[in-house]
């Protein structure tokens, strides 16, 4: 009896509200199109209003400006993701010279057998998989290989962003990179360091998160 009941309603619906037009195809809204030089810029420009340090380096000379970045923390842990293409190339700038870098550790382990060192490592480096120059933003997608643990927990973040993965407007990124096709968990648009306005509407850093992020936009 019940199920007739429902049957009947749910006919009557489908009645009235005829068939479903299909939905119109989504587009980005107008906005501005950079050149790459001017997403660069621009890109820098809004992070660096939101507390971020930012390096525009060359291929060739990116490990020298890491080298810098660390050195001049005097920073003794760093976590990093093995598995990814930043890892060989983190290879190479110890390889020419470690002196004065510190302990890579490496997220090779679960959540579990690491939660005591994460807790305790000086920074974390993560790659990225793009950049929004409208918003000022990296974006990072973790996944297995790479966490998001590495971004999250250290009190120092850096990031190394390839140049010609910098896009106009999130719908472009969105649009280009085919995100449609398949999502991780999360999806993470990061502005600059850990912020927020809860504690007597003061604007502090580094509450919820690491106090310092350093991009390192590398270009060729």
């Amino acid at each position: 009896m019940i199920n007739a009941t429902r049957e009947k309603i749910l006919s009557r619906l489908k009645t009235a509200i005829g068939d479903t037009p299909p939905a119109p195809p989504t587009a980005c809204m107008p906005i501005a199109t950079f050149s790459a030089e001017e997403k660069i810029q621009k890109l820098k420009g809004l992070m660096e209003t939101m507390r971020t340090e930012v390096h525009v380096v060359s291929s060739a000379d990116w490990g020298a400006q890491l080298r810098e970045v660390l050195a001049t923390r005097k920073l003794k842990t760093l976590l990093y993701a093995p598995d990814t293409w930043l890892a060989p190339a983190m290879d190479q700038v110890w390889a020419d010279d470690a002196a004065g870098l510190p302990e890579r550790v490496a997220f090779d382990r679960s959540v579990e057998d690491l939660k005591e060192t994460l807790f305790e490592v000086d920074a974390g480096i993560t790659t990225t998989c793009g950049a929004i120059a409208e918003t000022g933003a990296v974006v990072l997608w973790p996944d297995a290989s790479e966490p998001r643990t590495l971004s999250l927990v250290p009190p120092v973040h850096i990031a190394v962003l390839k140049a010609d993965q910098i896009f106009n407007s999130f719908c472009e990124i969105i649009q280009a990179q085919n995100w449609t096709a398949g999502m991780p968990t999360n999806a993470l648009l990061i502005s600059g360091p850990s912020k927020t306005a809860d504690i007597e509407m003061t604007l502090a850093f580094g509450v919820h998160g690491p106090k310092e992020l350093i991009v390192l936009i590398v270009t060729d």
